[in-house]
């Protein structure tokens, strides 16, 4: 059973998929189960993942990180997402990329959400 907004990862290719329906069925890629991503709230060790919400006149900023999280090759956040009572929105970074995302909502934001493509799924619930 899959529930929305949650995320899965093929361990054998990398695919990513997030749920938009629910539905009962297993997530299979490359002929083996899809890994749900657990969302992690707490920062572990030196890299710092938690996303960093601040208001703005026009939505918020999200800055990954109290520290900018690194952004090189080998080391980054994919992409940033806001999930506000209407719906989910969506930056994707690249390396070299600020690892932030200005969100331009007026909906009340429930929770947000980086991914880093070697630690995988953070999260700050508002």
């Amino acid at each position: 059973m899959t529930e929305l907004l949650e995320v899965y990862k093929c361990e054998v290719c990398g695919n990513i998929v997030e749920v938009v329906h629910n539905g009962a069925g297993e997530l299979v890629c490359c002929g083996k189960p899809m890994v749900l991503q657990q969302e992690k709230s707490e920062d572990q060790g030196q890299e710092k993942h938690l996303p960093v919400v601040e208001k703005t006149d026009s939505g918020v900023m999200v800055k990954v990180g109290s520290v900018a999280h690194p952004m090189e090759a080998e080391h980054y956040i994919e992409w940033i997402e806001v999930v506000t009572e209407s719906g989910a929105f969506r930056k994707f970074l690249k390396p070299g990329d600020t690892p932030e995302a200005q969100f331009d909502c007026v909906d009340p934001i429930t929770i947000v959400r980086s991914y880093c493509n070697i630690h995988g799924l953070w999260s700050t619930k508002m």
